[in-house]
C-alpha cells in the first residue's frame, strides 16, 4: 500500500517544517488510524491511543526516509502503540492456535457485518485482529501487513488463517442458534 502522491507531497512538506502540511497530513490519516486503533483496543481507550499515535507521527516524521511509505509507516506506529496499550492493560492474549501456519485461500473477504461481529467479540487475539483489520478493512496485501506489523509474511498468513478459522466458527455458532 503506497501513499497517494498528494499525501506523499504533504509528508515531504511537513518534514521541512510546513505546519499546514503537517496538520493536513494528520487530519487525512486520523480517521483510518482511529478506526484501526478502536477495533484493536476498544472504543473507550482508542482516543488516548490515537492521540499518542498522532503525536508520535508528528515527532518522528523527519525520520521517514521515503514519503511514499507514509501510510504503512503510520499504521506501524499505530500498531505498536495499540499493542503497548493492550500489554499495559494486561489485555494482550496469545491464542495457542495462532502458531500453526495453514494455507487458506481467502478468495472473498467476509461481509462487513460478519467481520464487525467477529472483531467486536473476544474470539480473536489482538495480533489476529490487527492482521484482519489491515488486510480486509485497509485492503493491504499480506506482504504490506507483515511489514506494518514487523512480522514475517508466514506469521501474517498464520494470523489471517487463525482469524478466518475463528470467523468460520463464529458463523457456525450463529447458524446453530
Amino acid at each position: 500500500m503506497l501513499t497517494s502522491d498528494t499525501e506523499a507531497g504533504l509528508a515531504l512538506r511537513a518534514q521541512v517544517g510546513d505546519r499546514d502540511a503537517l496538520e493536513s497530513l494528520l487530519r487525512g490519516v486520523q480517521p483510518a488510524i482511529a478506526r484501526y486503533v478502536s477495533r484493536l483496543v476498544g472504543p473507550d481507550h482508542a482516543p488516548d491511543v490515537v492521540q499518542e499515535v498522532l503525536i508520535a507521527i508528528a515527532r518522528k516524521l523527519t525520520w521517514l526516509t521515503e514519503p511514499r511509505l507514509f501510510r504503512p509507516w503510520a499504521f506501524r506506529i499505530a500498531s505498536r502503540a495499540a499493542f503497548r496499550h493492550l500489554k499495559k492493560e494486561k489485555r494482550w492474549v496469545q491464542h495457542p492456535d495462532e502458531t500453526a501456519i495453514e494455507a487458506i485461500a481467502a478468495t472473498e473477504p467476509p461481509s462487513d457485518e460478519l467481520l464487525q461481529e467477529l472483531l467486536a467479540s473476544d474470539e480473536l487475539s489482538p495480533a489476529s485482529r490487527a492482521v484482519l483489520l489491515l488486510h480486509f478493512r485497509e485492503e493491504m496485501p499480506l506482504a504490506d501487513v507483515a511489514a506494518v506489523l514487523e512480522i514475517p509474511v508466514g506469521t501474517a498468513k498464520s494470523r489471517l488463517a487463525y482469524g478466518l478459522r475463528a470467523l468460520r466458527r463464529h458463523l457456525a455458532d450463529r447458524r446453530s442458534r
